[in-house]
């Protein structure tokens, strides 16, 4: 009997949208009776990373981290919900080569709505140079090749993103 879990990893530039669908999934799957934890960046690096630079070598590592507590996670039949930029394909295809179960969900949002929003002023850093590694600014930020669904932030609402996603985890048959 296969007791792995599931990792789905929401990723888009910030302030995409993707922390918003990464919650209203989670309950949702909880509301189910899903056993489901939500591995959000911001969150983590409090921890592992209390004074984060964004450095490349810092987001090597940290990305390593997030997707070790990932494959931990979901090889102990823990499902997982990424919630993290993840901006380099290289670290979303080593979640995708470590966990068995994996699906990528780019949440697609034009680069003004998400300077618009902007909840934890991380554009308007990086406007006044104190964020110059911003994904999407002054890093690159590559849009995944072939995510399993991609989610249009700002046409879609939260919602219909969420209920796009159960869709196709049904339709994959792990729920």
């Amino acid at each position: 009997m296969d007791n792995k879990g599931f990792a789905i990893w929401l990723t888009g530039t910030p302030a995409s949208g993707k922390s918003k669908r990464s919650r209203l999934l989670v309950e949702k799957l909880r509301s189910e009776g899903i056993c489901i934890q939500r591995l959000e960046s911001d969150e983590l690096r409090k921890v592992l990373t209390p004074d984060p630079t964004y450095s490349m070598e810092e987001r090597e590592w940290f990305y390593s981290v997030l997707v070790y507590l990932g494959k931990m996670l979901t090889d102990n039949g823990v499902n997982v919900i990424f919630d993290a930029t993840g901006n380099l394909q290289r670290y979303r295809h080593a979640a995708r080569d470590q966990i068995e179960k994996f699906a990528e969900v780019y949440v697609h949002c034009p680069p003004d709505v998400c300077l618009g929003r902007d909840p934890k002023g991380f554009y308007k850093d990086a406007k006044e140079g104190k964020a110059p590694n911003l994904p999407g600014v002054g890093s690159p930020y590559e849009v995944p090749e072939n995510p399993e669904l991609t989610c249009v932030s700002g046409e879609e609402p939260p919602e219909e993103s969420v209920d796009k996603i159960h869709a196709w985890m049904k339709n994959a048959g792990w729920l």
